[in-house]
């Protein structure tokens, strides 16, 4: 059997997200994750990454997003940690989904796309990095 984890390292570049994506779906074949839940899953990491890339350390350079992907305990989990500046997306409002179009604020929908998709998001400040960790259970 595979290990129960993987760790990559992805470049602060949108160009990189695929190539995860690819090393994480593989991963998951390994352990007979559900298509769903991978899809699930792929979307909210995406999201995570996205917004890392947009809002924390850009292209300031090449700079390595570290990710771990685990599967234990009925779940499939992300933990996902940059040194960009400090930024707990989990303290920001939630954006007003029910405003016309028009009059909605730009930004917050991928951190609220990312609460309805995982089980679980947690963020905090480990030293100089930012750490977002995420689950979706199995039975979701």
């Amino acid at each position: 059997m595979a290990p129960d984890s993987l760790k990559i390292d992805v470049v602060n570049t949108f160009e990189d997200i695929p190539h995860a994506n690819k090393r994480i779906s593989a991963f998951c074949s390994e352990h007979s994750v559900p298509a769903k839940l991978l899809n699930r899953f792929s979307l909210s990491l995406d999201e995570v990454l996205t917004n890392i890339i947009t809002h924390s350390i850009g292209d300031k350079g090449d700079r390595k997003i570290a990710v771990r992907i685990d599967i234990g305990d009925g779940a499939l989990r992300a933990t996902v940690s940059d040194d960009g500046k400090p930024f707990d997306p989990l303290s920001q409002a939630a954006p007003d989904i029910h405003a016309p179009i028009e009059e909605r604020k730009i930004g917050g929908l991928g951190i609220h796309l990312l609460r309805k998709l995982a089980d679980t998001v947690e963020y905090r400040r480990a030293g100089n990095c930012n750490e977002l960790s995420f689950a979706i259970r199995f039975t979701s």
